[in-house]
C-alpha cells in the first residue's frame, strides 16, 4: 500500500469514528473522546485553512474553538476567580501602604 496523503486521511478518520465507536461503551473513553474530538476539529480546520479551503477550515477550527472552551470553562472560572482575589489583595496593600 503506497502511503500518500489520501491515505494518511482515510486511515485517520477510520481511527477517530473506532474512538467513537469505543467511547460509546464506556465513560472513560468518551471522557477521553470529550477532549480529542475538538483538538482534532482545530487541527483539521488548521489544515484545511492551509490547504486553500479557507471556509471550511475557518468553520471546523471555530467549532472546535467553541467545544473546547466549554470543555475549560470550569478551569476558566477558577482561574478568573483566583486573579480577582489576587487583584483585590494588591490593592488592599496599595491602599494601606499610601
Amino acid at each position: 500500500m503506497k502511503f500518500t496523503k489520501n491515505t494518511f486521511g482515510a486511515l485517520l478518520l477510520i481511527a477517530f469514528g473506532v474512538l467513537i465507536i469505543i467511547g460509546q461503551f464506556g465513560w472513560l473513553m468518551g471522557n477521553i473522546l470529550g477532549w480529542i474530538i475538538p483538538i482534532a476539529l482545530i487541527a483539521l480546520g488548521y489544515y484545511g485553512v492551509k490547504r486553500g479551503r479557507g471556509f471550511i477550515g475557518w468553520v471546523l477550527m471555530i467549532v472546535g474553538i467553541m467545544i473546547l472552551m466549554s470543555k475549560l470553562s470550569g478551569v476558566i472560572g477558577w482561574i478568573i476567580a483566583i486573579g480577582m482575589i489576587l487583584y483585590g489583595i494588591n490593592m488592599l496593600k496599595a491602599k494601606s501602604a499610601a
